[in-house]
């Protein structure tokens, strides 16, 4: 089934008052919180001209770490998101709500 096809699909039985069960929501609230840190991680990676394992040698991971961090395997411990800001030189931001989850890096300015 295509992800479009399932969504509808989801989206048309959430309209006729059909719930998710607890546990799936829950399920579905990580995974966004996953995706939303993995395309942080990937975009900053990408915006500094880093390959995975250049991120890698800077934080004091593996490249398979960073792989699994941007492909949404894992979410990492905090002192892992420590190494992560410091290796992509950034300030780590993350706000988290109700259905609304954002992840993002802030350069850090040494221009002064």
């Amino acid at each position: 089934m295509s992800h479009s096809r399932w969504k509808s699909l989801r989206e048309r039985k959430l309209a006729e008052g059909l719930t998710e069960p607890e546990d799936v929501a829950e399920a579905r609230r990580e995974i966004r919180l996953s995706m939303a840190l993995a395309k942080a991680v990937h975009d900053r990676r990408t915006e500094l001209g880093l390959t995975q394992t250049e991120l890698a040698d800077r934080a004091g991971l593996t490249q398979a770490k960073i792989s699994r961090i941007e492909g949404s395997d894992t979410v990492p411990t905090l002192p892992l998101l420590a190494k992560l800001a410091t290796a992509l030189d950034a300030t780590l931001n993350i706000a988290l709500d109700d259905d609304d989850t954002r992840v993002s890096f802030t350069a850090h300015d040494h221009a002064a």
